[in-house]
């Protein structure tokens, strides 16, 4: 699609009115007519059409009423218009085209240099993660493959009483995290780290471990939405059909938990294999009112004993 061609049709759909929501809706058709994904953020067009007109025109998503009958100026119109015409043409992720993302209630910062937020960990996050943890004064979150920082991050602003660790392989990521620790202001109890999973985190425990690793098998890079190629690929697939990093983590993370410590990671569509592999695991597959799913719990002890009768198997 041309720019001549979304202008024509935007000017047709909206008439003289040029309102916000007369342009939300004509953007929302032009979307449905092209083919997209949606799975950054939004799941449908009229979502990603109105992320798109608040985000460029500035205005407050959680009060869209005010905003609907708002005038579009004609290079808030152009801008839009550009931006359009690079999710359509080149099937960018739209948080990449506006450089925001929300997750678990909170913006974040987000570009190439890490994954698009969208992880059922937000729920988990904003309910304290209750039943699953004891809250105490100090207590200690790893935030494995932190990416743009936006779970650990969110830990810190929903846990006012963690400290948290965000560590992640790539250092361009990292540079990520660290703007959004200033943005949220939570420099003071977090701590960037660049290690390959635990290597640089000796001697270190954690009340919580979270984490969200790389997981998609090679075989299914290939199929995923174009969208997904935008995305950094170290942050996506992992060797061993999938199951390269979230091994060394089952392997490695009761070295680095308390006695009472928790690991949640996400694990997504390699769920059963994970289940079936590690059957010697008493998995909690952990279910979310607002959707996800392929997200386990184990704690301390679970993964003591069965690293020990490894060990005397072996």
């Amino acid at each position: 699609m041309k720019a001549e061609e979304l202008y024509a049709a935007l000017l047709k759909a909206t008439g003289q009115s040029r309102t916000v929501e007369s342009l939300v809706y004509a953007l929302a058709e032009v979307f449905r007519s092209s083919d997209l994904f949606y799975g950054h953020g939004t799941d449908n067009p009229d979502d990603e059409a109105y992320s798109l007109v608040f985000s460029v025109m500035g205005l407050d998503f959680d009060r869209p009423d005010s905003a609907w009958h708002q005038k579009v100026t004609r290079n808030q119109l152009d801008t839009l218009i550009a931006l359009a015409l690079r999710r359509i043409n080149d099937r960018i992720p739209l948080p990449y085209l506006t450089g925001e993302a929300w997750f678990a209630g909170l913006r974040f910062y987000v570009d190439p240099r890490a994954l698009v937020p969208r992880s059922p960990f937000a729920e988990l996050i904003q309910n304290k993660f209750v039943p699953w943890l004891s809250i105490k004064p100090g207590m200690k979150i790893l935030d494995l493959c932190t990416g743009n920082g936006c779970m650990g991050i969110a830990a810190a602003v929903y846990l006012s009483e963690a400290r948290v660790d965000l560590v992640d392989l790539s250092a361009a990521a990292l540079e990520l995290s660290r703007k959004n620790v200033e943005l949220h202001n939570v420099g003071t109890r977090t701590e960037v780290i660049q290690s390959d999973l635990f290597d640089a985190l000796e001697g270190k425990r954690y009340d919580l471990i979270i984490s969200n690793p790389p997981y998609v098998p090679a075989s299914s890079i290939a199929e995923l939405p174009v969208e997904y190629q935008h995305e950094p690929n170290i942050a996506l697939q992992a060797d061993d059909e999938g199951m390269a990093v979230v091994s060394r983590i089952l392997q490695q993370a009761d070295d680095f938990l308390t006695d009472e410590g928790v690991l949640i990671v996400e694990v997504g569509e390699i769920a059963d294999m994970v289940d079936q592999h590690y059957q010697g695991l008493p998995f909690i597959w952990l279910e979310f009112e607002h959707g996800g799913e392929g997200v386990f719990l184990l704690n301390k002890q679970d993964l003591t004993e069965w690293r020990n009768g490894k060990s005397q198997n072996s």
